[in-house]
């Protein structure tokens, strides 16, 4: 028994070592951006598709390679995700310009889609005891993980170069296989289970999103009506032809059975907005208008993640105890507070300033998103679990997608004050928005539990 209990406690940490690979590439960039974009001379826009492309990829391929593993065996999956991360994550800094850097980003964003899902199926089927448990910790990992991205990050850059920070994925990814080989049973192929690859959904979600992409980065140089035309018709293309597919790319068919449900993901879309646009443009603000050093950014983002990851296990408990409303309703004032704290930053604030700005938005997020996880699952069936788990994924993925656009149309005449006044702007927007969605996602939540 406690042999047992020592394998399934490897097979957790080989799955955790690949959960914390796609929030922390995604993330840990965010400090090495300067220093990216003198090298290779790029824009704001440019930086913005190297963020991206990472969640738009990691969008497309997490679904498709989830179905993949359930067929051809989740160990396989997994081996291939690392090796992959290992691969790009190798060549990646010895980049010699912008596009080949895009192209190994890619890879890598493939490699990390891979271990989530192939990673959830491994512990549905070889961790016997405190199984949802396990899996939930997971998904909340890989959230709060990210956070901590800048930091390593600064860390990382300032005594390495940008480089280091893709050079510190082999140690994780080798460690992964090594447990992978050692302790993971060999894969069973399931054969009486047939999959239809739904090429044709997956070629119209990837248009439509990255068509959304160039609409907003364009936005800098007025509205591109025929961009945004095209991505409109994509996306009502994608949406009708998945509606009637029996094996869709994406189950739109599920928004539909509840609306609630629908907003709830809408609300975590908003929520990841805020988030991530602050996780992708602070960093850089402290290093290029403050003058601070990478390792000070990322030192100063601490605040970030730490109130974050803090708060988690204060707002489960304060959940159980007075239901979903008020901790999500405190926590929407909570996030407009933070983003209306962004119009007193000055290129003369100090890092303690900008790091309780910081603390105020982790405290909103921490509550946001482990509330917003656990009050969908009030609404959903056993049985529409995995769907749901992975919608929300793609919900992050989404959110972090509209960030990077944001991004890219604010500082796209450079990093500056006035320039995080326009970002301040649209995160007011996206701030006051969440409230009456929240008032409205929760309205009845009393008579539901």
């Amino acid at each position: 028994m406690r042999l047992m209990k020592n394998k399934e406690r490897m097979i957790i940490l080989a799955i955790a070592l690949g959960v914390i690979l796609n929030p922390l590439n995604t993330t840990m960039i965010t400090v090495a951006l300067p220093s990216i974009q003198t090298d290779f001379n790029l824009s704001s826009t440019d930086i913005s598709w190297l963020i991206a492309s990472f969640f738009i990829i990691s969008a497309i391929f997490t679904p498709f390679i989830g179905k993949l593993s359930d067929i051809y065996g989740r160990k396989k999956i997994l081996l291939i995700g690392f090796i992959l991360v290992f691969i790009a994550s190798s060549l990646a800094p010895l980049s010699p310009n912008m596009p080949i850097l895009l192209i190994l980003r890619g890879i890598q964003a493939m490699g990390t889609a891979a271990l989530f899902p192939a990673g959830i199926g491994v512990i549905r089927n070889t961790i016997q005891t405190n199984q949802n448990r396990v899996i939930g910790t997971l998904a909340v990992f890989a959230t709060t993980s990210a956070a901590f991205g800048p930091t390593i990050g600064g860390i990382l850059v300032k005594y390495g170069g940008w480089p280091v920070i893709f050079y510190v994925n082999l140690l994780v990814v080798i460690l992964g296989i090594i447990l992978i080989l050692i302790f993971i049973p060999k894969d069973e192929r399931n054969r009486n289970q047939s999959y239809q690859l739904d090429f044709i959904g997956i070629i119209l979600f990837s248009f439509f999103i990255t068509t959304w992409m160039f609409f907003l980065l364009g936005l800098d140089q007025g509205i591109q009506f025929g961009t945004l035309l095209l991505a409109i018709l994509l996306t009502i293309g994608f949406y009708t032809y998945e509606k009637r597919k029996e094996e869709p790319f994406v189950d739109v068919n599920f928004f539909q059975k509840n609306f609630k449900v629908t907003l709830i993901y809408v609300q975590y879309i908003l929520s990841t907005v805020i988030f991530f646009a602050l996780l992708l443009s602070f960093p850089t603000f402290m290093q290029s208008v403050l003058g601070k050093t990478s390792q000070q950014a990322g030192f100063a983002m601490l605040a970030l993640s730490v109130f974050s990851i803090i708060m988690t296990p204060i707002a489960t408990r304060w959940m159980e105890r007075a239901g979903f409303r008020i901790p999500l309703m405190v926590s929407v004032v909570i996030g407009l507070v933070g983003v209306i704290l962004l119009f007193t930053v000055r290129d003369s604030s100090t890092l303690i300033w900008l790091g309780i700005i910081l603390a105020v938005t982790g405290i909103s997020n921490g509550i946001q998103n482990i509330g917003l996880q656990n009050f969908l699952f009030t609404f959903i069936r056993v049985e529409e679990s995995g769907i749901a788990s992975g919608l929300l994924m793609t919900s992050r993925f989404i959110g972090n997608i509209l960030a990077s656009s944001i991004y890219g149309v604010a500082f796209a005449s450079g990093m500056n004050v006035n320039n995080m006044g326009t970002m301040s702007l649209i995160l007011l927007i996206v701030a006051v928005v969440l409230i009456p969605g929240m008032l409205f996602i929760t309205a009845k939540e009393k008579q539901r539990s």
